[in-house]
C-alpha cells in the first residue's frame, strides 16, 4: 500500500538519471523533501523539524545542514548514451539556503518539468517506505528500478553496477567483487526486499571464473509475459526509421516547430538508451506501450515535416494483431 499524501512524484528520466550517485542518506532524504515540499503545495522552503518527523531522525544539527545542503547543491542530473556518443546534464538546484532551522531552495526551470504537471508517466516512491532505509545503497537502487518499470530484468556490468552506487573508485570494492556484493549489493537487495513491494534476486556473470557483472531480476510478485521478438521488432523499426537522419530536424524552419520535433527526438532517444538495450528486458506490456507512443510520435514528426515539405519517415513496420499477440 503507497499513500499518495506522503509520496513523491519523479519522471521516469528522473528516476533513472542516477540523481542519487554519490550522496550520502541524509543527503537522498534531504533531495527527496525537497520534492515533497515542492510538490505538497509549491512551496520551496520546509522547516527542519517536519524534516526530522518524516524521516525519523535525530537531531539534524547546523554543521550537517551545512555540509548536506553543500552537496545537494552540486547535484546535476545526467542522461547519457555513451555508445551513441551523445549526452545531457542539468544543475538540479540554483540555490540552497539554511536559516535558523528553516531549509529555502530554488529548483532550475529545467528540473521542475520532471517533478511538477506529471499527469501521465511517473514513478510514485512512497516516503514512509524509504523511510525505513539504513542504507543509501537501497534508495538508490530502489529508485532505479522503479524508473525501469516494464522491465523485469536489467543486466550491468561490474564497472555499470559500481558507478550506480557511486563506489566506483573504492579499490577493495574494485580488488574484490565478494566484498561489493556484501557491503553493496546484498545490503541494498535485503532492505528492498523487507520494506518495499519488490522481489529482486540476482545473478552473477562470468568469464571463466571471475564476476564481470550482474544480472538484477525484480518483479511484485506477480507473472508476467515478457515481450515477444516481433514486438521488440516493430519497436526498433520506428526507432530506427526516427534516427535514420537525425540532423534533418533541425532544418525545420518554424522554430516552434522544430523544438517539437527535437523535443520528440529526445523522447525516443530516451526510450532508445533506456528500454532498447539488450541488458534490458521488457514485459509484452511494457513493449505494446512504448511501440503505441513511438507511432504517435511517429506521425507527429510527419505532421511536422509535412508543414515544412520536407520527406515524410517511413518505418517498415511488421503486421502485428494488439489484441492478441
Amino acid at each position: 500500500m503507497i499513500s499518495s499524501a506522503d509520496s513523491i512524484k519523479k519522471s521516469n528520466q528522473l528516476s533513472t538519471a542516477k540523481l542519487n550517485q554519490g550522496l550520502t542518506l541524509n543527503q537522498m532524504q534531504l533531495l527527496s523533501y525537497a520534492i515533497y515540499a515542492t510538490q505538497q503545495d509549491g512551496s520551496t522552503t520546509f522547516i527542519k523539524a517536519d524534516f526530522e518527523k518524516k524521516f525519523g531522525l535525530g537531531e539534524y544539527r547546523t554543521e550537517h545542514a551545512k555540509v548536506d545542503a553543500q552537496r545537494i547543491l552540486s547535484i546535476q542530473a545526467g542522461f547519457e548514451d555513451l555508445e551513441n556518443d551523445t549526452f545531457e546534464y542539468w544543475n538540479v538546484f540554483r540555490k540552497m539556503k539554511y536559516d535558523k532551522g528553516t531549509f529555502t531552495f530554488l529548483w532550475d526551470p529545467e528540473i521542475t518539468p520532471h517533478i511538477l504537471d506529471l499527469k501521465d508517466k511517473y514513478v510514485l516512491t512512497d516516503l514512509t517506505i524509504t523511510a525505513n532505509f539504513k542504507s543509501g545503497f537501497s534508495w538508490t537502487l530502489y529508485d532505479y528500478l522503479r524508473g525501469l518499470y516494464g522491465c523485469w530484468y536489467v543486466s550491468l556490468t561490474k564497472e555499470a553496477l559500481m558507478k550506480l552506487f557511486g563506489v566506483e573508485d573504492k579499490k577493495s570494492y574494485q580488488s574484490n567483487t565478494g566484498k561489493l556484493k556484501q557491503a553493496v549489493l546484498d545490503v541494498a537487495i535485503s532492505e528492498i526486499n523487507e520494506f518495499t513491494e519488490l522481489d529482486v534476486k540476482y545473478e552473477e556473470i562470468k568469464q571463466g571464473r571471475s564476476i564481470v557483472g550482474f544480472k538484477l531480476l525484480w518483479s511484485t510478485g506477480k507473472g508476467v509475459h515478457k515481450a515477444s521478438q516481433k514486438q521488440m521488432d516493430i519497436l526498433r523499426s520506428i526507432v530506427d526509421a526516427v534516427f535514420g537522419d537525425a540532423l534533418m530536424y533541425a532544418g525545420i524552419n518554424d522554430k516552434t516547430n522544430r523544438e517539437r520535433a527535437m523535443q520528440i527526438v529526445r523522447d525516443f532517444q530516451h526510450m532508445k538508451s533506456h528500454f532498447l538495450r539488450p541488458e534490458v528486458g521488457l514485459t509484452a506490456d511494457k513493449s505494446s506501450e512504448l511501440a503505441r507512443k513511438a507511432s504517435e510520435d511517429l506521425d507527429a514528426l510527419n505532421y511536422l515535416l509535412d508543414a515544412e515539405g520536407m520527406e515524410r519517415l517511413e518505418a517498415s513496420v511488421p503486421l502485428f494483431n494488439w489484441l492478441e499477440d
